[in-house]
């Protein structure tokens, strides 16, 4: 294949083995990619609930918002650990990709502000005797800016694969030879299926976040808004997890490559390629026996199968990505030169940020708790 786009092989070599680089992307990913999906999905969803709902989904909706100031943050910081591996390992796919489309890519940064901007300015607003039109427009406005900046995120990483459609959109945005980072992947046949793919798993998540929530974070509430939030995340999660199918497959059947497909289907990748599709129903299962009865026990089954939901939609893309990059670039087999001290300071850096959100984590239950069982 004709692709001298593409980045040359660094003479430095990758500064640890691949399975480290790749691990850590996996694993960063499927971190960030629980509260990003809250923003992605969430923040739409429960706008939606309180606008046309009740009384309980208008506490929702309050109780959601002011969470997110803090799930935004936790997504940013997280989100920097998949990046920067993913610029250490696919550096050659990577970098001419977000070159091609530089400007809807570093738009990001100001969007990313601008939504979190809106979601505070609402959340002040909730703090006053009523909310104004004005404030409430800003909550719709980071809905929309979350959502396209999702998009935008699947033109970036749709791109990095996309190798073949370089030159095209190269010439199509480019002056006197200077690429005017002005293209987007639109002509990519997978672009749409993938985007919207990620958005149903992230309605998913959004169902089992309001499950975690009612049962450890919102015991101050009323036992009838606590049992309508049960209700509400199983009919969320069930629309999630059929709009994640019937996308899926719009993705995997109809603009996948024959090849990619088969290898997937192919045994020993055939069983990941069947957790991957049927993972989202056991917390559904869970959820739905969860419904009538208040059991934290299971309320935290879910979250962990949620995340296990994640992380296998994860591992399965890694390998899509590297079988659409093997006639280009072979990133497991690039040389590799150690260089074990900065691999130690980010190990001890990364768990001292897992144990501090943690802790966060336990002062918000703790937090949640009622009164009577504060003594």
């Amino acid at each position: 294949m004709d692709t001298p786009l593409i980045g040359p092989e660094t003479l430095l070599g990758f500064p640890a083995p691949y399975w480290f680089l790749a691990f850590f992307k996996v694993f960063g990913f499927s971190l960030h990619m629980i509260p990003m999906n809250l923003w992605y999905a969430g923040l739409l969803t429960v706008l939606l609930a309180g606008r046309f709902g009740g009384e309980n989904a208008r506490r929702l909706r309050d109780r959601f918002l002011k969470a997110l100031l803090i799930l935004i943050a936790l997504g940013i910081n997280f989100g920097i650990v998949p990046l920067l591996f993913t610029q250490v390992a696919y550096y050659q796919v990577f970098y001419p990709a977000t070159i091609l489309m530089a400007w809807p890519w570093f738009s990001v940064i100001l969007l990313v502000m601008l939504a979190y901007y809106g979601v505070y300015i609402y959340v002040v607003g909730l703090s006053r005797p009523s909310l104004s039109p004005f404030r409430r427009a800003f909550g719709w406005l980071a809905a929309g800016l979350f959502i396209f900046v999702g998009f935008l995120f699947a033109n970036g990483f749709s791109l990095m694969t996309n190798v073949s459609g370089w030159q095209a959109l190269w010439r199509s945005t480019s002056f006197a030879g200077a690429a005017l980072g002005t293209g987007l992947n639109l002509a990519d046949p997978s672009l749409v299926p993938r985007w919207l793919m990620m958005f149903g798993l992230a309605l998913t998540t959004t169902g089992a976040y309001v499950l975690v929530d009612s049962a450890f974070f919102a015991a101050k509430e009323k036992v009838e808004y606590r049992q309508w939030a049960r209700r509400f995340a199983f009919a969320v999660y069930t629309g999630g997890m059929l709009w994640f199918a019937l996308a899926g497959s719009w993705y995997f059947f109809g603009t996948l490559g024959s090849e990619i497909r088969l290898t997937l289907l192919r045994s020993p990748t055939l069983i990941l390629t069947l957790l991957t599709a049927l993972s989202p129903g056991l917390p559904w299962l869970v959820i739905r026996f969860n419904m009538d009865r208040e059991a934290r026990g299971l309320a935290l089954l879910t979250g962990f199968a949620q995340y296990g939901v994640v992380a296998l939609n994860a591992v399965s893309r890694q390998i899509v990505q590297n079988a659409e990059l093997a006639p280009v670039v072979d990133v497991t087999a690039q040389p590799v030169r150690l260089q074990p001290s900065p691999m130690i300071v980010f190990l001890v850096l990364f768990v001292v940020g897992l144990g501090i959100v943690y802790w966060m984590v336990l002062q918000a239950v703790k937090a949640g708790r009622r009164p009577t069982q504060e003594a």
